[in-house]
């Protein structure tokens, strides 16, 4: 293990023991140094290039150049050093909407030796309580807008001692008072490679979120990997998107992979479907990150937009039903490059370039990575087989102090809890979320198969579907729907959906009761919330 830059020691002390982690492989592929401080590569990299004066952060209102986003980062980073008392190994928390601030704390946070905890703005005081006492973080830096429920979680949170403020210039205590009289130069510290550096939460989706630790080289690991293979984006290239920056997907698509290259991230504060599209017209974003929700609610908005600057389009966060690939194709002209990636694994780890998009199929595995599906006790199943998804590669699952690793990661391998099979030409296709699968009178039906069928009918505009217990079956396949405007919930649009099933996969697995809502549970991320569902289910309901 290389000597740690870390003073405070909690990240390294509360990582799983090593035994436990998952093989990293391919890193000496990577060739990084055992000396790295991730926020420091990515800004050097560029001013080094000549690329001061390129723009690197830009919303619809202002911009900031490479040139300036250093010396923003670098002031904020010794107000953390010698005006806060901050020591590398410290957590910061950092809560705000996506812009441009929020981005250089991230970066100067990193650069100090501290890790960076970022949060959901839409997280409360009892979810904010946990992830204080769970990463013990001391310091909270906050957009004024989102200061009720931090401060009433800092009474609940003895450990979180001060909340720093921006975005209120009339506030002397603020952070861009403190900047402006700290120094404009900063010397990173040196950090070693694998010294933690992000401590990200998983988003929910399964009850209790998870802290899973990152190091520095990891942060560099996604860029390479999956911005650098998938992606291959370009200086001139402009990233726009809808996930928050504390998401990973958001994280590396709209900061960490443009400044891998020195390309300009576009951040919108408002990634409402109109309003994304509005962005991508007025600032000629060329790549665009978001979940698959967001393409399908885009989709009667595309007529009247303006996408002649968009030359790339990622999905991640959830499948992508091949329904919404092809509309979105057919409206657009633009291939989705779809992707699975996980909290856990930083960033995606299966997906295909646009020359080898096989639509329906998730991809291939990133290189560097290696993917397999494994049964139930972990043999390696056959081409064709649904099975487990088990992955492993540079980057990987190390929770903080939970004894959840050790059902994430079996035999080296990480086991993201998707249910996939592999076909002959080495392409992944998702099933189902593992705990998904409904097994309904002896058969397995994939929920997301059901959806995805459901989605091709025009009456409907987003769906969720889940196993109901039945006494008969033992469960029946449920469908909670969303209508289009202009459809009419009722048994003889139930009928129609329920053929239009029969039409498009197996008879057997047609919803056998369909509730018509307004809306699906889902995370800020925009993750549909299955297990909520499946609450509702059990008790007859639907979903609030």
């Amino acid at each position: 293990m290389i000597r740690s830059g870390h003073i405070d020691s909690f990240p390294r002390d509360n990582l799983p023991p090593a035994d436990l982690w998952p093989e990293f492989t391919n890193l000496d592929t990577l060739g990084y140094p055992e000396r790295l401080n991730a926020a420091a590569d990515l800004i050097d990299r560029n001013l080094a290039a000549g690329r001061g004066d390129h723009p690197a952060l830009v919303t619809l209102t202002y911009q900031w150049t490479y040139d300036e986003l250093a010396e923003k980062v670098d002031r904020i980073a010794n107000v953390l050093t010698n005006e806060l008392g901050i020591v590398p190994g410290n957590r910061i928390l950092i809560r705000s909407p996506n812009n441009p601030m929020m981005a250089a704390v991230y970066l100067a946070v990193i650069k100090v030796g501290a890790v960076a905890v970022g949060t959901m703005p839409l997280l409360r005081t009892k979810e904010l309580i946990y992830i204080l006492d769970k990463a013990q973080i001391c310091l909270a830096i906050c957009d004024a807008r989102l200061m009720d429920d931090l401060q009433a979680a800092m009474a609940g949170a003895p450990v979180l001692q001060q909340i720093v403020a921006y975005g209120d210039i009339q506030d002397p205590n603020s952070l861009e008072f403190q900047m402006a009289a700290a120094e404009p130069t900063f010397t990173a510290c040196d950090t070693a490679s694998d010294d933690v550096c992000l401590i990200a939460f998983t988003s929910g989706t399964t009850g209790q979120p998870k802290g899973t630790m990152h190091f520095h080289r990891d942060l560099l690991a996604i860029c390479d990997c999956s911005c650098g293979e998938i992606i291959r984006p370009e200086p001139d290239d402009r990233f726009i998107g809808s996930p928050p920056l504390a998401f990973t997907f958001g994280l590396g698509g709209l900061l960490l992979f443009p400044m891998s290259v020195g390309a300009t991230a576009i951040l919108i504060e408002l990634a409402a479907p109109n309003k994304l599209l509005e962005a991508i017209a007025q600032l000629k974003a060329t790549v665009c990150f978001t979940a698959p929700t967001a393409y399908r609610a885009m989709l009667p908005l595309v007529e009247n937009s303006d996408l002649s600057s968009l030359k790339k389009c990622a999905s991640a966060g959830e499948n992508l039903p091949k329904a919404t690939w092809d509309a979105w194709h057919a409206a657009t002209g633009l291939r989705i490059l779809d992707g699975i990636g996980a909290t856990e694994m930083l960033h995606t780890f299966i997906a295909s370039p646009d020359e080898e998009i096989k639509p329906g199929a998730t991809g291939r595995p990133i290189p560097g990575f290696e993917a397999k599906i494994v049964g139930p006790d972990g043999e390696n199943l056959a081409p064709g087989t649904p099975g487990r998804l088990a992955v492993r590669g540079p980057t990987g699952c190390r929770y903080l102090a939970d004894d959840r690793q050790t059902v994430y990661v079996v035999d080296g391998w990480n086991l993201t809890g998707d249910t996939y099979l592999e076909d002959a030409d080495g392409y992944f296709w998702f099933q189902a979320r593992s705990d998904d699968m409904i097994i309904t009178a002896g058969y397995n039906v994939a929920g997301p198969e059901v959806e995805g069928a459901l989605l091709s009918h025009s009456a409907v505009v987003e769906c969720g579907v889940v196993g109901a217990p039945d006494p008969e079956r033992g469960q029946i396949v449920r469908a909670y729907v969303v209508l289009a405007d202009g459809a009419a919930a009722g048994a003889e649009l139930t009928k129609t959906l329920q053929d239009h099933v029969k039409a498009e996969i197996s008879p057997y697995k047609y919803p056998r009761s369909i509730s018509y809502v307004s809306q699906l549970p889902k995370t800020e991320t925009g993750k549909l919330q299955r297990f909520k569902l499946r609450q509702m289910a059990a008790e007859g309901g639907t979903p609030a």
